[in-house]
C-alpha cells in the first residue's frame, strides 16, 4: 500500500510544528544525537568521517549546526519554510545550509553527491521507503552512508499510517509515518541497493520506556 500525500496538508502539520519547536530553543545549542533522550545513546560517529552530509526531514537543526562546527559541509532540507526560514537565520552563520523544499522532490532534483545522508525522526519516518531510498542511494558517494532513527513500529501496525494534527475537532491536516520491523527496513534498503545493512532497536533509559531504532547502511564502492 502506497499512500496519497498531499503535501499541503503535510507543510501546514510542520509549519505548525516549527511555531512551537522554536519557543522552546532560545538557548538550544547544536547538538547531535540519535535518540530521544538527552546524553543518551551513539553520537555521529554512525556517519563515519564524511566530508559532506545532507538531513532529509532536518527540523530545528541543531544536529546540522554541529556537523558544520565540525568542518563538515552540512545541508538540510526541510518542508516547512517556517523551519527552514528559523534554522537559516540561526545556524546558517556556523556553514550549515538549510533548503525549503519536500524531500522526494529535493531529491529528484538535487544534483549534488553526499559522503553521508541521514534523518533522525525526520524524512525517513514520514516518506515511502520505496521512493525515498533508491533516491537516497542516487545522492551518495560510492562508500556513502545512509542512516537514520524513529521510533520502534507498534507491534502488528506496519507501513504507512495518517495522524492528525491537533486532535479531531480542528482543520483536517494531516500526515504519514512509516514503520516497519528491523527486518522489512533492512528489505527495503537491500530492494534499493544498499549494504553494510544494520538494524539496531536502542533501548530506552529507562525500562518499559519508548526506544530507539536506529538503522545504519552502505552505498556500495
Amino acid at each position: 500500500m502506497t499512500a496519497e500525500h498531499n503535501y499541503d496538508h503535510e507543510r501546514a502539520v510542520w509549519d505548525t510544528y516549527a511555531e512551537s519547536a522554536w519557543k522552546n530553543l532560545a538557548d538550544a545549542q547544536p547538538v547531535f544525537r540519535w535518540t530521544q533522550y538527552q546524553h543518551h545513546g551513539p553520537g555521529p560517529e554512525l556517519l563515519g568521517e564524511p566530508e559532506s552530509a545532507l538531513e532529509i526531514g532536518c527540523g530545528t537543526g541543531r544536529a546540522l549546526a554541529f556537523l558544520a562546527q565540525q568542518g563538515v559541509n552540512a545541508r538540510g532540507v526541510d518542508m516547512s519554510p517556517v523551519m527552514v526560514a528559523n534554522t537559516s537565520q540561526r545556524w546558517g552563520s556556523l556553514g550549515a545550509e538549510f533548503v525549503c523544499g519536500e524531500v522526494l522532490d529535493f531529491l529528484e532534483r538535487d544534483t549534488r553527491t553526499y559522503d553521508a545522508v541521514y534523518s533522525i525522526f525526520g524524512a525517513a519516518w514520514f516518506s515511502d521507503p520505496k521512493e525515498l531510498f533508491p533516491l537516497v542511494r542516487q545522492r551518495l558517494n560510492p562508500g556513502g552512508v545512509f542512516a537514520f532513527s524513529q521510533p520502534p513500529a507498534i507491534p502488528g501496525a506496519y507501513g504507512p499510517q495518517g495522524m492528525y494534527k491537533g486532535g479531531f475537532a480542528g482543520p483536517a491536516t494531516y500526515a504519514y509515518r512509516y514503520s516497519y520491523t528491523p527486518a522489512m527496513w533492512r528489505s527495503h534498503l537491500l530492494s534499493a541497493g544498499f549494504t553494510e545493512i544494520v538494524t539496531q532497536v536502542h533501548e530506552a533509559p529507562k525500562p518499559d520506556h519508548i526506544a530507539t531504532l536506529i538503522v545504519r547502511a552502505t552505498a556500495p564502492e
